[in-house]
């Protein structure tokens, strides 16, 4: 599913075959064949459940890191993964939820669902992390939706213009939002 997950960042759904990759992941095709009956579809949407997972874990990681933590700071330190990624290897690869939802949003319901699946997950955990640095439980989720948004359109944007500029402005200003909306009574971290 890894290599799957990594192609279709580059290439998207659409120009990643089955072929593609076998020999990226370096297994034989029969394997693959075996594995993901379904075809290119249940590959597809086990990469993206993987994606999606992978994206949930790295927010529990990146959130323990944050020296003095802030809703602020777990923002700027998700998007300073891409900012990285951009600077140290191009800006070949974005995101592989958003690449199969642009691909298949109107002709695949099941990819569709298994990229809003994938979200959902990743959301939760932002919101979790969101309450334990003391933004109230009823804000919580609506700004870690704020926070995908505004991560996702910044690496669309960042791609197309081949610049991280995109991701520092969605920091700066979200930063003290997602401060302010701290209520200082409720803060456990």
């Amino acid at each position: 599913m890894l290599s799957a997950a990594q192609l279709v960042r580059i290439h998207g759904v659409g120009a990643t075959g089955m072929r593609d990759v076998v020999a990226h992941a370096e297994a034989p095709r029969g394997s693959l064949q075996h594995y993901f009956p379904g075809g290119k579809d249940q590959l597809i949407a086990e990469a993206v459940a993987w994606a999606g997972d992978y994206a949930a874990r790295r927010v529990a990681r990146v959130a323990a890191r944050l020296e003095d933590p802030t809703p602020g700071k777990l923002f700027e330190a998700m998007a300073a993964q891409w900012r990285d990624e951009f600077t140290t290897a191009g800006f070949d690869a974005g995101c592989p939820l958003v690449a199969t939802v642009a691909d298949t949003a109107a002709t695949s319901d099941e990819l569709r669902e298994a990229v809003g699946k994938a979200f959902d997950g990743w959301q939760r955990p932002v919101a979790a992390t969101l309450e334990q640095l003391g933004v109230p439980p009823a804000r919580s989720t609506s700004l870690a939706v704020l926070m995908l948004s505004a991560l996702e359109g910044a690496i669309v944007l960042a791609r197309a213009h081949q610049d991280v500029a995109p991701l520092d402005t969605v920091v700066a200003e979200l930063r003290p939002l997602l401060d302010g909306a701290v209520d200082k009574r409720r803060r456990r971290a």
